[in-house]
Parts: structure tokens; C-alpha cells; sequence
């Protein structure tokens, strides 16, 4: 099998030039792991992009856009994106004089692709070190479909103590797995079929999903967007084969339940109420009643990708429960 494609490669590949800023950090592994969080976060100030490497070797690549001292903005990204799914939201609150941040899930995007740990608790805690290492404080934290999984799994294990509020967009949370005590869920079939279509041809997986049901392009009078649809395949084919084939697993099976009931922020739950990727009743209808400071958001007619399809309109409802 051949080697994985490095991150600093990956990024010439793309054309990206945030391969100059990863690569000027020049921190190895060994001296990451060693060194304070203040002290590294300190020699990533000013830079717009740079990696980390985790506890257990996972190189995590991450954006850092806006100004410093602005209020910070976090997110996370769906399955099998990267955080460039974030980049109308983080450039429109970083115009605005906030400090968005957003990092490459592992096995997504940059990020290096370990044959382990692509669970929901290694997802929270690669989290948890990315806002320790950038000593983030008082931050709202946002996760989309796949993210907000992981939204929810880092505060539930890691508390709130950097995070003042907190938001679920599109998410997959409490289960989208059908239980005996999910009824509401989708059939464990649907989930064996992304495996199978993984397994098969994963390109033309990502193309028939992109130009369907994740923008609600199959549905009548629908205008497909064939940038979206592009972009949306060329951040799923630069994820790992097995990361993306396990983090279905992660996003399909996760019960977050418990996770749901321990957070005391105040919580953004927003779904588009045509969502064909994780339907809007077991997933935001029924975290909202879980959460202890919810406000529901039902955007009507919507998709799943509504952070692109909707995007004007997420981001002037992302700043006004930032602000309020």
C-alpha cells in the first residue's frame, strides 16, 4: 500500500498556501508534546494556519483566521470534510473582528491518517488539546453533522471551562442509529449501505451524495451548484479511506444522550426541517429537549449542507447568538 500523502504535500498538491506557514512553525512531534501550551501557543500567533501533533502521534492541521485579541469562534466539521466546509462562516465572523478557528479531524483533510482512534473520544480529545494549545478561552463552539457529535463529546469529557456557549448545526446528535429506544432513527441498513458504497467505488459515493441529498439537489426544481458539489468531493477524496469508512461507525452508532444532559450552556440547536442526511426529528428536535439551555432553530425547506446552501442566513443567526 503506498505511503500517506504528508500534509506539507498534500497542501502543493492543492496549490494551498498554507504549506509555508505549517512548515515554518518547524516543531517536530517530540518538541510539540514537550513544550508548555502557553509556549506553543505563543509561536503560533500570527499565523493563519499551522499543525499540532496529539498525545498518541496524530499530526492535526487547523486554521487560525481573524484578529487575536477578538472573540474567539470555534468549529467543527462533518463527515468526511474538513474545515474548509467552515470557510464562508469563519471568513464572515473574522471580517468581523472575530478570531475563528477550525482544524482538519483526523484522517480528514491535512491532518494525518492514524488506523486507530477514529472514535468520538479521540475526536473530543484532539479538541481539547487544539484549545488547549491556543489557551482559548471564553469561545463559542459550533459542529456540523459529524462535528457537532463531537461538540457534544468534548463537553460532556472535557467540561466547559473554555467555552461559553455552544451551537449543533444539522447535527447527529442524541443517536441517528434506530434503537428500540430511538425508534425515530435510521435503520442500521443505511449505514451498512455508505460502508458498502465506501467499499465499492468511494468516489462516485461522494459525487452521488454531493449532487443528492446532502444539498437536496435531487429534489424537483432544484438548481445544482456544480462548485458545490465539486468541493464537497475533493474534501471527502483528500480524507483517509479508513478514517472515513470507521467515522462512519462514530457518527452513526454514538449514543450521546448522556453526553447531552451534562451541558449547562446555553445551546444553538439549528436544522433545515428537508434534511435527508440526519432528519431533523431524532436529531435536533429531540437533542433540544435533552439540553438544559436549548434554543431551536428550524430553518423550513432546508437541506443538510444548509452552511453553504443557507449561508447568509446561518451566519447572520451565528453572530446574533454569538452576540446576544
Amino acid at each position: 500500500m503506498p505511503s500517506p500523502i504528508s500534509n506539507r504535500r498534500r497542501n502543493v498538491l492543492l496549490g494551498a498556501a498554507t504549506a509555508v506557514a505549517a512548515a515554518g512553525a518547524s516543531l517536530s512531534a517530540s518538541s510539540a508534546a514537550a513544550a508548555p501550551a502557553g509556549a506553543r501557543a505563543s509561536a503560533a500567533a500570527g499565523r493563519t494556519s499551522g499543525t499540532f501533533t496529539t498525545r498518541d502521534g496524530v499530526e492535526i492541521y487547523y486554521k487560525d483566521w481573524g484578529p487575536r485579541n477578538g472573540p474567539v469562534v470555534v468549529f467543527s466539521h462533518g463527515w468526511p470534510l474538513s474545515s474548509d466546509s467552515w470557510e464562508s462562516q469563519m471568513l464572515f465572523l473574522a471580517d468581523r473582528g472575530y478570531r475563528t478557528i477550525a482544524h482538519d479531524r483526523r484522517g480528514h483533510g491535512r491532518s494525518s491518517q492514524p488506523w486507530d482512534g477514529n472514535d468520538m473520544d479521540h475526536y473530543a480529545d484532539d479538541l481539547a488539546q487544539l484549545l488547549d494549545l491556543l489557551d482559548v478561552k471564553n469561545a463559542a463552539l459550533f459542529g456540523f453533522s459529524t462535528g457537532g457529535g463531537e461538540v457534544a463529546r468534548y463537553l460532556s469529557r472535557h467540561g466547559s471551562k473554555r467555552i461559553a456557549k455552544a451551537g449543533l448545526i444539522s447535527a447527529v446528535p442524541p443517536l441517528m442509529l434506530k434503537t428500540a429506544t430511538n425508534p425515530g432513527g435510521l435503520p442500521i441498513e443505511v449505514f451498512d449501505g455508505i460502508r458498502a458504497g465506501s467499499l465499492k467505488d468511494r468516489s462516485q459515493l461522494y459525487l452521488d451524495i454531493a449532487s443528492g441529498p446532502f444539498f437536496n439537489f435531487n429534489r424537483p426544481g432544484a438548481k445544482p451548484s456544480q462548485g458545490m458539489i465539486n468541493a464537497w468531493w475533493m474534501q471527502g477524496m483528500m480524507a483517509g479511506h479508513k478514517n472515513t469508512y470507521d467515522c462512519i461507525k462514530a457518527f452513526s452508532e454514538t449514543d450521546f444522550t448522556a453526553d447531552l444532559k451534562k451541558i449547562d450552556i446555553p445551546m444553538l440547536v439549528l436544522h433545515g426541517d428537508d434534511d435527508q442526511i440526519v432528519p431533523i426529528d431524532a436529531a435536533a428536535k429531540s437533542a433540544a429537549k435533552l439540553l438544559k439551555n436549548a434554543k431551536l432553530v428550524v430553518y423550513p425547506g432546508a437541506p443538510h449542507g444548509l452552511t453553504d446552501t443557507h449561508k447568509d442566513k446561518l451566519n447572520a443567526d451565528l453572530l446574533a447568538f454569538i452576540k446576544g
